[in-house]
């Protein structure tokens, strides 16, 4: 009975210290002084470490951000994982490479160049995509924030077939989007929002298992429906956030 208790108490005790572990390479990226004043004004409304910690992130994980835009979670997560992980960037890098991964520390982070031909065809509301594959397997986690609401359904299919062929068995999908309402047809004012229940549905059509959700972008004043630009609710849209896993 002791030899048990021991076992379980030091198993509570590297969980513990993990966890300390993350929250402080978190907090220090979060902390630099190069971060952009920008940036920084939006820690409290994204949560990031709460964020992170609800997929799970490790400081030894190889993960790749999807859609990275100007590098907002890039500068979070390239000096967490600098000196035990890695982390990959994929579609849309143009920016995050000019602004973010040419300044000292980012040296590491590698640009996973595709073929997929990112293009919004005339008349349409979304992106549409070639087909492509990422280049690397057995990751660890792939994470993207706010991003699939851009895309067409065969384009998401696409960008979340090649998700789940890059991971690893038990690999972590993270997922944050703008909500829309359930089943709302679409309109001027949702078209930078996306139904939960349809991210869900696609990605268990994939393949994927559905881990768990929070509220931790959960809004009360975001009645959904003006779109996410409007003053009434930009920069405080609700947002779903998903957790997928590859069996």
């Amino acid at each position: 009975m002791k030899v048990v208790l021991t076992i379980v108490l030091l198993s509570l005790i590297g969980v513990a210290y993990a966890d300390n572990e993350i929250n402080a390479k978190v907090e220090a990226a979060l902390a630099d002084e190069s971060r952009p004043a920008e940036d920084r004004a939006r820690d409290r409304n994204r949560r990031p470490l709460d964020t992170l910690k609800f997929f799970g992130l490790k400081d030894n994980m190889r993960v790749l951000e999807l859609l990275p835009g100007g590098g907002w979670y890039t500068r979070v997560l390239a000096p967490v994982l600098a000196d035990n992980g890695k982390l990959y960037v994929a579609l849309g890098t143009n920016s995050v490479s000019k602004n973010v991964l040419t300044l000292p520390g980012f040296e590491q982070v590698e640009v996973l160049t595709t073929s997929e031909n990112l293009h919004r065809p005339e008349g349409s509301r979304h992106y549409a995509m070639d087909d492509f594959e990422f280049g690397v397997s057995d990751l660890d986690m792939v994470v993207t924030f706010r991003n699939l609401h851009n895309f067409d359904v065969a384009a998401r299919e696409k960008m979340n077939r090649q998700v789940f062929a890059a991971l690893k068995s038990g690999g972590l999908y993270g997922v944050i989007d703008h909500t829309a309402r359930h089943m709302e047809p679409a309109n001027n004012e949702n078209r930078r929002r996306i139904d939960p229940v349809l991210v869900i549905k696609e990605l268990l059509e994939l393949g994927f298992e559905f881990v768990d959700y929070t509220d931790l972008h959960y809004r009360a004043d975001d009645e959904l429906v003006f779109e996410v630009g409007r003053r009434s609710v930009t920069g405080n849209t609700d947002r779903f956030t998903l957790l997928f896993r590859k069996p």
